[in-house]
């Protein structure tokens, strides 16, 4: 019977929920604010991963800049704090990537939403 979830999926999602933990709680930089996790990928050999990171509230492009200079910058000391959190042999290297992709959404919603307005002003109907 295979398995369902290879060990590097399962070991990314243990890595994914501590390091939640951890900017919430042990990251005190002002930078970094409302930090989330989208979604944290461990290579095969579990050496390395690549957590993608993005920002609740209103972020300028400068503030978004200073706050993954911050993450980058505190990348060695999470990691030192996941290694006495979760034992594995040896604890994944963290690159954290900056995800605009809930930004994006936001965008094509509102496109979209005026596209249906301007569509039902033209045709003369009401909004549903």
């Amino acid at each position: 019977m295979p398995r369902e979830f290879t060990r590097s999926e399962r070991v990314a999602d243990a890595v994914r929920r501590e390091l939640s933990v951890l900017l919430r709680e042990a990251v005190r930089d002002p930078r970094i604010g409302m930090a989330s996790i989208t979604e944290l990928s461990v290579s095969r050999d579990l050496a390395t991963c690549k957590a993608y990171v993005s920002f609740v509230g209103d972020y300028t492009d400068e503030q978004i800049k200073d706050a993954m200079t911050a993450l980058g910058g505190a990348a060695g000391y999470l990691r030192s704090l996941l290694a006495g959190s979760l034992k594995l042999r040896t604890t994944p290297k963290i690159t954290f990537i900056y995800d605009d992709s809930g930004i994006k959404g936001q965008r094509l919603s509102a496109l979209i939403d005026r596209a249906i307005a301007a569509d039902a002003a033209v045709s003369g109907l009401k909004e549903p």
